[in-house]
């Protein structure tokens, strides 16, 4: 899949952005999901090529409820919506991915509650891990349910069972065949890596230039890519040592990571990102305004497949806090079109279009491997590689200018700096940074 080589991603929570309400009780469509096309030149003068949706099935809530994986959410509107946004994307040569919910399933799902009412005896029984009274009666609750994490709402789906990838296989397939070019399998990290063995091959005969990103936070992201079939698995070490060095001023611990990522980059290329849906936003994360150019920085001279989550690239705030409700700043509505937005927000979006351009010309980012060559805990600097090209980045998080030893080099590329000594010495004005060629 060539493609993936150049894709770079707008990630969307489309409930979010048309400000459905995800209690679910109101399922009126205040908006349909084709209102996200008015935004679509938008990201392509951002420079990015795929749009990433967060769950459109059927749901009781927020999306990940899931009550018919075949269908798209009332609340966004018709299929028909759903495909003129399609259609619009790849007119712009936009890439689109969905958000495949499928470890498990809202209670109110049809299966769930045929189920519930039927027992032990009913065939829904195949797709779920629920345990029965050896006495059961008519009407008497079962034993135990499986749920994802301890939430009851969300049941978790058999994986051993020959039912349940059916219905994924068949699920992935009918939006594939609808038009969509990649898929996000939320929560693959609970879901055994067989399972996907058992259904990405069936699904890749059918559509053999699908695209996969697994939903992983930790763990052994080599032997999960190799093991499942998936192509890549989301970059979660990384995301954490770019925000934590920036916030605690400890480079060490971004240097570390950046290592490790490299080691990932001899088996699979990284989904990479510094926000999503589930966690709280840079610009929240990272305090000092003049350090949160840093991260995009490292996002986009770093080897993977990095993705925007919308409003980053307006320095939007939000907090994801453990509570009811507690995904709702990190997750807003955002306004008919992008001439709607406050100013304050336009300066991060053309840092974005100047990093992101910066990336396009030099496509070999993508596998892009990192040799250190300075480290303090407020300095560091790496030399990034590939087939092609090399490109080195400073970074200062000191309120003082910064002399930075480096390989040498020719001129500033994006950023700020002053080349000395035959290039190889680069001051970096106060809390500055450089991309050096």
């Amino acid at each position: 899949m060539n493609w993936v080589e150049h894709s770079m991603w707008w990630q969307v929570y489309p409930l979010g952005f048309v400000g459905a309400d995800v209690t679910g009780e109101d399922r009126a469509c205040r908006r349909p999901v084709s209102a996200l096309i008015g935004w679509l030149d938008y990201v392509t003068e951002l420079g990015l090529s795929g749009l990433a949706l967060n769950p459109l099935f059927a749901s009781s809530g927020h999306g990940y409820d899931i009550t018919d994986h075949f269908a798209l959410d009332e609340r966004l509107g018709s299929e028909q919506d759903l495909r003129e946004l399609v259609d619009a994307c790849h007119q712009r040569g936009l890439k689109v991915m969905f958000d495949g919910v499928f470890n498990h399933v809202g209670r109110n799902h049809p299966l769930v509650q045929q189920a519930l009412a039927e027992g032990p005896t009913s065939s829904a029984n195949q797709y779920f891990r629920i345990t029965w009274p050896q006495d059961w009666q008519p009407g008497q609750p079962p034993s135990s349910v499986d749920c994802f994490e301890g939430h009851e709402a969300l049941v978790s789906l058999d994986h051993s069972s020959p039912a349940v990838a059916e219905l994924v296989t068949e699920a992935m397939c009918h939006w594939l065949e609808l038009g969509i070019d990649a898929w996000r399998l939320d929560a693959a990290y609970a879901v055994p890596l067989d399972f996907w063995t058992r259904v990405l091959p069936r699904v890749r005969e059918r559509h053999p230039e699908v695209y996969v990103v697994g939903e992983v936070l930790h763990g052994d992201y080599p032997r999960i890519v190799q093991e499942s079939g998936m192509d890549s698995v989301t970059q979660y070490e990384l995301w954490k040592a770019i925000w934590s060095g920036l916030r605690d001023r400890n480079f060490f611990e971004t240097a570390w990571s950046v290592g490790r990522h490299d080691d990932f980059l001899d088996s699979f290329v990284p989904w990479t990102f510094i926000g999503n849906h589930d966690v709280t936003r840079l610009a929240s994360q990272v305090p000092t305004p003049e350090h949160q150019p840093h991260a995009l920085v490292m996002l986009m001279t770093l080897g993977g497949t990095p993705a925007v989550y919308y409003g980053d690239e307006q320095a939007f705030t939000g907090e994801k806090t453990q509570t009811w409700h507690g995904d709702d700043a990190i997750r807003p509505a955002m306004p008919d079109s992008p001439q709607e937005l406050l100013p304050y927000g336009w300066p991060t979006y053309r840092l974005h279009q100047e990093l992101v351009a910066l990336r396009r010309r030099h496509a070999w980012l993508h596998r892009a491997r990192t040799q250190q060559l300075h480290l303090t805990n407020t300095q560091y600097a790496y030399r990034t590689s590939g087939e092609g090209g090399s490109l080195v980045v400073a970074l200062n998080l000191d309120a003082t200018p910064a002399g930075i030893p480096v390989d040498g080099v020719h001129q500033v590329e994006a950023g700020s700096a002053d080349i000395q000594q035959d290039g190889h010495l680069v001051v970096l004005p106060p809390n500055g940074w450089a991309v050096l060629g």
